[in-house]
């Protein structure tokens, strides 16, 4: 198993700072999720139901023309490298490290690049990956370079998968309404901009006949009724949706601002979290571990990942940058 964000378990042991007593700015989670409604028992009671509007609902929050539900992004990248024989598969080189691990154990091929795929990598690989934006360093990519890429591949019969999980804030950005082309997938999930991480409902983007072969292999009732009904309200719920963009927007200059301020300025960032390369990660991550907060510390780049914090965690992380010395 690899090592994610919100691991606050072993953070918790490590530390001697019981679970409650932690601000978690680890996984680039909405502090402000979706509000809950009440679940009707008639959800707990069922099995799941595939006509509830859930794929129309993602297909219009989207704007993509096939939408096939899945246990969290995850789910679907997990079982893409299954549809292919091994081949060639390109990869970033600091990216979302699930896709890698998922084409290795299938026995493909790993090759990676740097920034963007270049002319050797687009004529010989398979497969290219791509998250956009990028986790963790946040690098976007147009949709017309995504597009060209895809073209490319699809010419030889490949594949152009991108990874959109932190797509939400930035929708003109995505290239959901093309993804019925051949060989051409996206990922979605509401994990992050709905704050639903534990509902574990994600979607996969992509063909129709291609969506039919992995539904296949997925098998019968991938997602909870509950998830379900939760996935419907908050891909709807449009008045909330424009409340978090403008809140998100926000926070996330505010973050970058705070953390400038203390000699952490952001390389990069997105609405939910920011990039920051230092050569001090090491001794930053432990200082802010000490004060019960937890962020993602990337010791292979000397980088730190922080996610926003919560409205009652803003005081407690600017008083953790302030006790900062070498």
């Amino acid at each position: 198993m690899l090592e994610h964000g919100g691991n606050l378990t072993a953070a918790s042991r490590q530390y001697g700072i019981p679970l409650e007593a932690w601000l978690d700015l680890s996984t680039g989670i909405n502090p402000n999720g979706y509000p809950l409604s009440l679940i009707p028992p008639s959800a707990w009671q069922r099995l799941p139901l595939h006509d509830d509007g859930l794929v129309e609902a993602a297909q219009k929050y989207y704007g993509c023309p096939h939408a096939l539900p899945t246990s969290g992004s995850q789910a679907a990248l997990q079982t893409l490298p299954r549809l292919r024989a091994p081949c060639r598969v390109a990869v970033l080189t600091r990216t979302y490290s699930e896709h890698r691990l998922a084409w290795s154990r299938c026995g493909h091929e790993i090759v990676t690049y740097a920034d963007k795929p270049d002319a050797q990598i687009l004529s010989q690989a398979d497969v290219v990956l791509v998250c956009n934006p990028n986790n963790p360093t946040a690098m976007r990519y147009t949709p017309a370079e995504l597009l060209q890429w895809h073209e490319q591949l699809a010419q030889r019969g490949g594949w152009l998968i991108v990874d959109e999980a932190f797509m939400d804030a930035t929708p003109e950005s995505s290239i959901a309404r093309y993804a019925d082309r051949p060989g051409l997938f996206v990922l979605r999930s509401l994990g992050k901009f709905f704050g639903l991480a534990g509902a574990r409902v994600g979607f996969l983007l992509a063909a129709k006949a291609t969506l039919h072969a992995v539904e296949e292999l997925l098998g019968p009732w991938p997602l909870s009724g509950p998830s379900r009904l939760v996935a419907v309200q908050a891909l709807t719920d449009k008045a909330w949706q424009e409340q978090a963009l403008k809140q998100l927007r926000t926070d996330s200059l505010q973050l970058s601002s705070l953390l400038s301020k203390h000699g952490l300025a952001p390389q990069a960032g997105t609405d939910l979290f920011q990039w920051v390369p230092t050569a001090k990660a090491a001794a930053w991550h432990r200082h802010f571990a000490r004060h019960g907060i937890w962020v993602r510390h990337f010791d292979e780049f000397a980088a730190l990942r922080f996610g926003l914090p919560p409205v009652d965690g803003w005081a407690r992380l600017s008083a953790a940058l302030q006790a900062f010395s070498d």
